[in-house]
């Protein structure tokens, strides 16, 4: 997998439906045990709620999952961890809280509630593509400063720092299918006279 989606940040929506109110609540969670440790604290917060379902996808492990919490079955975490899906969100854990207002909703009326919530706590927090990208440095001299940059940002790549001392000092990202036509034309630019070190692989957002 060379990118996948993700929140771009944590979110809250709230929603009323026939005076039952419905708080959805999604935060980033790279393993279970961070996703039930955000659910903990929801759950501690909101101590005197009707119900607290969750539903989180994972991507590595791949790993989902999701709880009804007292809800008719396949009425709540479901329909929850369907919207996740549905939207490719991985990565993330979303709980609604529901305080019931007095009115059943019914099967039918759960499912659309829940979703709906879940979808606005989503949209809410926003997206994010988070690609796999080499982690590289380059040092070079001051009368080649401009066009390294040049051609790092013009092959798809980011400049996380520059260091300026008796050389420039880059370190950059760049996303791993683009680096052999980069490399490419750095050797070219630079007569391969200048080494240009991976120093990691990892998964950056905006590169």
């Amino acid at each position: 997998m060379d990118s996948y989606k993700t929140i771009q940040k944590a979110a809250c929506a709230e929603l009323v439906f026939k005076r039952s109110r419905f708080i959805g609540q999604v935060m980033p969670a790279t393993t279970p045990q961070q996703a039930m440790e955000e659910l903990a604290a929801i759950r501690k917060t909101h101590y005197d709620a009707s119900h607290n379902i969750y539903a989180f996808s994972l991507r590595q492990p791949a790993l989902f999952k999701f709880s009804d919490d007292g809800e008719p079955h396949g009425t709540a975490g479901l329909p929850v961890l369907t919207v996740l899906q549905k939207e490719q969100f991985t990565d993330c854990v979303l709980v609604v809280t529901r305080y019931f207002g007095g009115t059943l909703l019914g099967a039918g009326g759960l499912v659309r509630a829940y979703s709906a919530c879940a979808k606005a706590a989503l949209d809410a927090a926003g997206s994010c593509t988070r690609v796999r990208c080499f982690w590289c440095e380059v040092q070079c001299e001051y009368s080649l400063y401009g066009k390294v940059t040049a051609l790092i940002t013009g092959a798809g790549g980011k400049i996380i720092q520059a260091e300026h001392a008796a050389q420039v000092t880059l370190h950059f990202v760049l996303p791993v299918g683009l680096y052999p036509q980069f490399h490419s034309d750095f050797t070219d630019l630079t007569f391969g006279k200048i080494p240009l070190r991976q120093i990691k692989t990892d998964f950056f957002a905006g590169a």
